[in-house]
C-alpha cells in the first residue's frame, strides 16, 4: 500500500473521471468533427449511407480499443447519422433476462441500443440476446417448474452497438454475431493537438498550437485524457498564466498534476517502480503486483496495462510481468537479471 506521503490517485481520478457534462458537452455529433481513426469512419460512412439509401436497419457494431478513444462518441454519432434514437446501458447493469427484456421490448424500429462493457455481460443474460441479433425475436420463460413455458415476443428490427476494451473475454458466439469488429487505436500526439485545439475553441480557452501539442503530447494518446487534461491546464492558466495557455504553462500545470513529459502519472511510476524494485523487473502474476502497488488487478489491465505495453515499458509474458528495458531507464536504474527477455522484446 502508498506509504505516508505518497502520491495519491487524485490526479488520476482528475485525468480519468471527469465531470459527464464536461466531457458531453465537447462530444463530436458528427464524423466531421470526429478526430483520427480514419479507416474506422470511412468505413462506418459507407455502412450509414449504404443502409439508409436502402432505408434498412444498420448491421450490429462492435467497437473495440481501451478506454476513451472515442468507442460511446462513434455510437451517438452513428445513431444521430441514422436518425435513430440511442438507449445506452453497460453489462454490469444488466443482471437478468428481464433487464434485457425491458430495453429490447422499449425500443422502436431502427433504435440504437448501446451496450458499454458488452464482455461483462452474464452468460445468461447473452444466451437471450442471440436470437434477437439474429431474428428479431426474444424467447422468455415465464413462471418456473411444471407450469414454465417459453413465449417468444417479436421485436421491432434495431441496431446493437457494443463496446469493449477486453475482446478476448467475449465469448465466441457473441463475437461472431457482430461479424467484422471495429478495432480503435491510440491517437497520435498531431491528432491529439487537433482534439485539444477544438476542445479549446469550445471552452473558449486561449490555447495555442505549442500549448495544445504539449498536452497532446501528455494524454496517453487518449483524446478523454486530453480533454482533461486540458481542463486542467486551462484553470492553471487562468489563476498563473493570465489566461494563455501556451507551452510554458501547460508543462507548468501538467507537471504540478503530476503527468511527466511521457504522459506517466504517479500510479505508471509507482507500478514500474513496484514491478523493478520489489520484484527485479519480474516476471510476476498480476495479482501479486496490484497487491504491492495498492491498486485492484482489474484496474492495473484495463485502464494502466495498454498504455504501458503500447509505449514499451511493460510486457506480459505466460510467467507474469516484466518491465522492459525502458522502464528500468525511466526509472534511472541499471537493467539486471534475464537478458533473454529483454532480447526477445
Amino acid at each position: 500500500m502508498p506509504s505516508a506521503g505518497a502520491p495519491t490517485s487524485g490526479a488520476r481520478e482528475a485525468v480519468e473521471a471527469p465531470d459527464p457534462a464536461f466531457d458531453l458537452s465537447l462530444r463530436p455529433a458528427a464524423f466531421a468533427d470526429f478526430t483520427g481513426q480514419a479507416r474506422v469512419k470511412e468505413r462506418l460512412g459507407i455502412l450509414v449511407e449504404a443502409a439508409r439509401q436502402r432505408k434498412d436497419v444498420l448491421s450490429h457494431l462492435l467497437f473495440i480499443g481501451p478506454p476513451g478513444l472515442g468507442k460511446t462518441t462513434l455510437a451517438h454519432i452513428v445513431a444521430k447519422a441514422m436518425g435513430a434514437t440511442i438507449k445506452c446501458t453497460s453489462g454490469p447493469v444488466i443482471e437478468k433476462a428481464g433487464d434485457l427484456a425491458g430495453l429490447l421490448t422499449s425500443m422502436e424500429e431502427g433504435d440504437v441500443l448501446f451496450i458499454d462493457e458488452i464482455h461483462r455481460l452474464p452468460a445468461t443474460v447473452e444466451e437471450y440476446l442471440y436470437p434477437a441479433m439474429e431474428d428479431f425475436k426474444l424467447d422468455i420463460i415465464i413462471d418456473t417448474g411444471p407450469n414454465a413455458r417459453s413465449v417468444r415476443l417479436n421485436l421491432p428490427r434495431f441496431t446493437l452497438v457494443g463496446a469493449t476494451t477486453r475482446s478476448g473475454l467475449l465469448s465466441s458466439p457473441l463475437l461472431g454475431r457482430f461479424g467484422v469488429p471495429y478495432r480503435l487505436d491510440y491517437y497520435t500526439a498531431e491528432e491529439l493537438r487537433e482534439v485539444v485545439l477544438r476542445s479549446a475553441r469550445i471552452l473558449n480557452a486561449d490555447a495555442d498550437r505549442e500549448g495544445a501539442l504539449e498536452i497532446a503530447r501528455r494524454s496517453r494518446g487518449t483524446p478523454r485524457v486530453a480533454n482533461n487534461l486540458l481542463r486542467i491546464a486551462r484553470e492553471y492558466a487562468q489563476v498563473r498564466a493570465g489566461n494563455r495557455l501556451t507551452r510554458e504553462a501547460a508543462q507548468a500545470a501538467l507537471s504540478l498534476w503530476g503527468i511527466d513529459e511521457d504522459g506517466l502519472d504517479e500510479m505508471d511510476k509507482r507500478l514500474l517502480e513496484t514491478l523493478v524494485h520489489k520484484f527485479a523487473g519480474g516476471p510476476v502474476g498480476i495479482a501479486s503486483l496490484a497487491v504491492a502497488a495498492g491498486e485492484e488487478p482489474g484496474t492495473i489491465e484495463e485502464v494502466y496495462e495498454p498504455f504501458l505495453i503500447q509505449e514499451g515499458y511493460l510486457r506480459r509474458t505466460p510467467q507474469g510481468r516484466v518491465a522492459s528495458e525502458r522502464a528500468w531507464t525511466k526509472l534511472g536504474v541499471k537493467p539486471r537479471g534475464q537478458p533473454d527477455l529483454f532480447a526477445s522484446a
